[in-house]
């Protein structure tokens, strides 16, 4: 190529919960990515760029896009809309690059629609492809570095997206991966279950640079490595942060570690319960979840100042049609902060999704469905339709104003944290069918007329269960 900069973008397509018009949440529910201004920041300092950084759940992406190289991380529910950018792009003459979970777990899906694919973590990878491609030696396929450390790389370029679109821009990251192996999850199928750690005085060094007071932890459990967590947050004691964060169920059991938690400033913590059934846990994986220990889960987190975002899955073999409202007041009699409901998902090529694919019971590839609210396969006990109305009744209750009472008053968060969190789930809950169901034609004759009407169908008003 020629001295003058190679102009890259870099998107983030979006799927119908989060793309600007229409999408379901606000600012006021969604925080910067952190995938796009980590990619902007790896490019070689040797290779002048131009760097244009577009995030669908706030702006379109310009068809007409200038550009030399479009680079698209792509997740299973993003996955068409990428493919669909991706190919418009390359019609122009724009060399279209895919990465990101969804191409590391099912490679083959996404390779035509691209010039290049990159799988696995890119801190080694995309760097070379830059190289390769500024000196016209672009190959079709890029894998994680065998060797991947995390340690000594380039902060985040967060400046490169409009903060104030956001409801946050402090996003964080000192961990990757989890070392556990449950069935339906994404990070042992793509990823393994190596735990990958920055140094923990780089990870300050960033908070530090950025100047964050208030912060979110992306990392997918980040108390995987007990070693490093503690050492993690004797570092964060000095900071004087606030912070929130996902870890498993199993920090409750763990005094030291979680006083640890909330003295380096914890205040919110998603964890996946995953489900009331001791079954149904056993099954997936997950068997140190234990149901019958929830409740003093939440209370051992509201005695250390921390609130609960509880998710739950749907779904799964022995749930059966009473398992909705049995969950969703579970969640209102555990205090859970924030309970969250969604039907499992078997993403392409995990454990999940291979017993079922074997099992004759995937009902679509439509990708685009792949987003925890569409019923893509067959269930067990349910019928398609009782498990998607199932999952509308329990978010409305949990949301009825009368379980948001019940159990915002023993949150430990503030008032009008608690009060504005409850609110937006509630309007979530009650805007469910609104961009969630849809006509969709399937494989089989009875799988069709069992998913043929998608439809709204709770006419009664909850909040007075």
């Amino acid at each position: 190529m020629s001295n003058r900069k190679l102009k890259i973008a870099l998107v983030s397509p979006k799927g119908p919960l989060y793309r600007h018009r229409g999408g379901i949440w606000k600012k006021s529910l969604r925080y910067q990515p952190l995938t796009l201004t980590t990619l902007a920041a790896l490019v070689p300092p040797e290779i002048s760029a131009d760097l244009q950084l577009f995030d669908e759940g706030i702006a379109d992406v310009p068809l007409d896009l200038d550009a030399d190289l479009v680079g698209l991380t792509v997740i299973t529910g993003t996955a068409m809309r990428a493919y669909e950018l991706a190919d418009h792009f390359r019609r122009r003459g724009i060399t279209a690059i895919l990465g990101g979970p969804h191409v590391t777990l099912i490679p083959d899906d996404a390779q035509p629609h691209a010039d290049a694919i990159v799988t696995g973590y890119a801190e080694d990878s995309w760097p070379q492809l830059l190289r390769d491609f500024t000196s016209g030696q672009l190959k079709v396929r890029y894998d994680q570095s065998p060797g991947l450390d995390l340690a000594d790389r380039p902060f985040a370029r967060r400046e490169l997206l409009p903060g104030h679109r956001y409801l946050t821009n402090n996003v964080f990251e000192a961990t990757r991966g989890c070392v556990h192996n449950c069935d339906f999850c994404v990070v042992p199928a793509a990823w393994g279950r190596k735990p990958y750690q920055k140094p923990v005085e780089q990870v300050v060094a960033d908070i530090r640079q950025h100047g964050a007071r208030k912060l979110i932890f992306v990392d997918l459990n980040l108390i995987a490595d007990r070693r490093y967590a503690m050492e993690l947050f004797k570092a964060l004691v000095p900071l004087k942060l606030q912070w929130y964060g996902l870890a498993t169920v199993l920090l409750a059991d763990d005094a030291e570690l979680l006083e640890m938690a909330a003295r380096s400033g914890c205040k919110g913590l998603l964890m996946g319960l995953e489900s009331i059934s001791p079954q149904n846990l056993r099954e997936s994986r997950k068997g140190f979840n234990s149901p019958e220990k929830y409740a003093r889960v939440v209370e051992r987190l509201h005695d250390h100042g921390i609130a609960l975002q509880g998710c739950f899955v749907f779904g799964l073999d022995h749930d059966e049609p009473d398992i909705f409202l049995k969950t969703a007041k579970f969640a209102v009699q555990a205090k859970i902060d924030l309970p969250r409901f969604a039907i499992v998902t078997p993403f392409p090529n995990t454990a999940l999704y291979k017993r079922l694919l074997a099992e004759g019971r995937i009902l679509t590839k439509n990708w685009e469905l792949y987003d925890g609210q569409h019923v893509v396969f067959r269930p067990a006990k349910l019928s398609i339709q009782e498990l998607q109305e199932g999952t509308e009744l329990a978010w409305k209750h949990a949301y009825s104003f009368r379980s948001i009472v019940r159990r915002i008053r023993h949150s430990p968060a503030p008032l009008m944290v608690k009060l504005g969190t409850n609110l937006g789930y509630r309007f979530y809950a009650h805007n469910l069918s609104r961009f969630y169901y849809c006509d969709w034609i399937i494989g089989s004759a009875p799988a069709r007329q069992q998913a043929k009407v998608m439809k709204p169908a709770l006419a009664t008003t909850l909040s007075q269960q």
